[in-house]
């Protein structure tokens, strides 16, 4: 793209008050960036209206400065092949499900070393769930991930701590030993020059070698609470369906499933626990309609993909659901109740979660089990008790 076009979409993307809906509006109108700011005010304020018809006749003051930071971003190099591009709306590779949206993004920004043909709609799942996932739940996202994967189904999610996390995880997993397997897409909440969280700098390293990272935000936006929601649009957007592993009540995951339900997109749901708070967002979703997943069987049926799929899924520990403490779990005692989770778990996997001892969790666990928080089952497994 040369600078002159760049700049041209990079202003009506910055001017203050003219979101997507009305750049389109001025797009259909007058055609690209260019013809929209060659217009008189007049012509302007017939589709925008005075105030913002004169706030299009003004170049935003950090326009050249944004100008400067995306060309240097796009010139870029990249050690492992991963290529940065911009697509507009005028772009034929823009996908073309995004188009359906109310408010598609004007502009894409898309680093990676997959093709773009990965965007659009076609063999694509999105997970998503809790920040704050039990260790099950953390299990479920990474094992459902990476046999979507091992299907050859892209899996796109949004870079965040938890499900998020655990679902890139397993799709890498996956793509692990077939190099020419394009392996996830993670749609983020800030400029593709941050990785946002820190912790997963690491992983969005990972996830540009084997597949894509899209954001629709400028070069330099931070991470800011209001953009995270927005993008998940987006993630509902590419994908044939939304599978929401963990999710409480009040949750991003829950605005995901709306918008897909909105985008006429499949929504799914992992249920769990009656006594999880995690599994409340999940049990909400299927009252109101979404399929209950047991099995990938489930989620390759309702979607029509005519890969064969294992018929069960049997989660693995993993080192994101066996790190996932909470803040109040840092007493020895505090922090095996949230390993076990709400489900039951053998003493095996607890000592993969936890990094303990036999010895020591047999220990803690009969403490747990004499004050009555912790019941014993048959087949050598365990279960915290919920008190009502």
């Amino acid at each position: 793209m040369e600078r002159e076009e760049l700049a041209g979409w990079l202003r009506l993307a910055l001017t203050p008050g003219i979101g997507n809906t009305a750049a389109r509006r001025l797009l259909a109108a007058f055609g690209l960036p260019d013809s929209v700011f060659a217009q008189t005010d007049e012509a302007l304020q017939q589709v925008v209206g005075d105030a913002h018809a004169a706030a299009l006749l003004e170049p935003p003051a950090r326009l050249d400065a944004l100008l400067d930071a995306t060309l240097a971003w796009l010139q870029g190099g990249d050690a492992h092949g991963a290529t940065r591009r911009i697509l507009t709306l005028s772009d034929a590779g823009y996908p073309a499900s995004l188009l359906d949206m109310a408010d598609p993004p004007l502009l894409l920004h898309v680093m990676g070393a997959a093709p773009l043909d990965l965007l659009q709609l076609g063999r694509s799942i999105a997970i998503v769930g809790s920040r704050n996932p039990t260790p099950q739940g953390a299990a479920n996202a990474r094992a459902f991930a990476r046999a979507f994967g091992q299907a050859g189904v892209t899996v796109v999610s949004g870079l965040a701590l938890g499900v998020d996390g655990a679902a890139h995880e397993g799709a890498l997993e996956a793509a692990a030993n077939d190099e020419l397997r394009p392996a996830t897409v993670a749609v983020v909440g800030t400029g593709l020059d941050r990785v946002y969280p820190a912790r997963h700098r690491e992983l969005a390293h990972r996830i540009a070698e084997r597949g894509l990272i899209v954001s629709e935000f400028v070069i330099g936006t931070p991470p800011l609470n209001q953009n995270f929601p927005k993008r998940n649009r987006i993630i509902a957007g590419l994908t044939r369906g939304t599978l929401v592993v963990e999710a409480a009540l009040q949750s991003g995951s829950l605005i995901t499933a709306r918008l897909a339900s909105e985008q006429g997109r499949e929504v799914f749901a992992i249920p769990g626990s009656i006594h999880s708070p995690q599994s409340r967002g999940c049990h909400a979703l299927i009252r109101q309609g979404a399929k209950l997943v047991e099995t990938v069987a489930d989620v390759f049926e309702e979607l029509q993909f005519d890969t064969a799929v294992p018929a069960t899924i049997q989660p693995v520990p993993s080192a994101s659901a066996s790190s996932a403490t909470s803040e109040d779990d840092t007493s020895p005692p505090g922090a095996l109740l949230h390993a076990l989770g709400h489900d039951p778990v053998s003493l095996d996997a607890l000592g993969a979660r936890t990094g303990h001892a036999t010895a020591a969790l047999q220990a803690q666990l009969l403490e747990l089990e004499l004050a009555g928080q912790v019941a014993r089952l048959p087949g050598g497994l365990f279960q915290r008790v919920a008190h009502a």
